[in-house]
């Protein structure tokens, strides 16, 4: 069974489970990609700064063709933060890319202090009609009211670390506020809960892995996970956990692996620097 759709704030839709690219390059990307593509993925999650924006249009201007249409996903980088950087960096994606669906800023690099006008500038191609929808990735709640502040729009994504050690509860009741989607990248967290009792146990129970199951467990929470794998049998497995439905107790153990130390990767959105 296929991914479910769930709509955006500015009233695009997006597929409930999308296939993250990073840090698959070369013919691997384009194989995986079109792979992914075949069996029923129809969101792709690339970035710039992943090096692989042209093998992912590859891979998607080949789909196109055969009529298959997915949400193409970029990111900006932070080394192009501003807004006529931003136009610059945008053209220079979409080239590669062909089409560009959702458009998201990578960090905010606060320290910097240029995502403002780099949010202006997506929300000009938005206007434009460049591309469908436009959001943010590691954001805070202060870095949110921010650009919506500034510019009357609110990201209709932020697409962050999320995993069953770091599930974010308190930022995911903001975007729940604020009528934000959650997307969540590094959505195993290496794989660290995957032999834990809170997984093990549902996986024995439904007959699934314990990806499956905490893949289902972002699917339930109403957050849209970007696993990658580039073998086909475990793209396929990915995709399948729309048929089956973890309990709320199943749900509340999984969350409560979280850990205030749970972060793994990138550090603070508030100092991280991502360029």
């Amino acid at each position: 069974m296929t991914s479910m759709n769930l709509l955006l704030n500015d009233g695009a839709s997006l597929p409930a489970l999308g296939f993250g690219t990073y840090p698959l390059k070369g013919a691997e990307a384009i194989r995986s990609v079109s792979t992914a593509l075949d069996l029923g993925y129809r969101l792709i999650d690339s970035a710039a700064n992943y090096e692989n924006e042209s093998e992912v249009g590859q891979a998607v201007a080949q789909a196109d063709a055969e009529g298959v249409r997915a949400v193409v996903t970029t990111k900006l980088p932070g080394r192009d933060h501003g807004y006529d950087q931003t136009m610059r960096s945008f053209e220079g994606s979409l080239r590669k890319l062909g089409r560009i669906d959702l458009y998201l800023i990578h960090w905010p690099n606060p320290r910097h202090g240029r995502y403002l006008d780099a949010w202006r500038a997506m929300v000009e191609l938005q206007r434009a009609g460049r591309v469908r929808s436009i959001g943010v990735s590691n954001f805070t709640e202060q870095h949110l009211r921010e650009v919506a502040d500034a510019t009357g729009v609110m990201p209709s994504v932020n697409q962050i670390e999320l995993h069953p050690e770091f599930p974010q509860a308190a930022l995911r009741r903001i975007h729940a506020e604020f009528g934000v989607l959650t997307e969540s990248w590094s959505p195993f967290g290496e794989g660290r809960t995957f032999d834990h009792p809170a997984v093990t146990g549902p996986a024995a129970h439904y007959k699934r892995t314990p990806a499956q199951i905490v893949l289902r467990w972002h699917v339930q929470l109403g957050s849209v996970p970007l696993p990658k794998a580039s073998g086909d049998e475990r793209q396929r497995e990915n995709l399948d956990v729309f048929d089956f439905a973890l309990t709320e107790a199943e749900m509340a153990a999984i969350t409560g692996l979280g850990r205030p130390d749970g972060r793994l990767w990138g550090g603070d959105p508030e100092t991280n620097e991502e360029m």
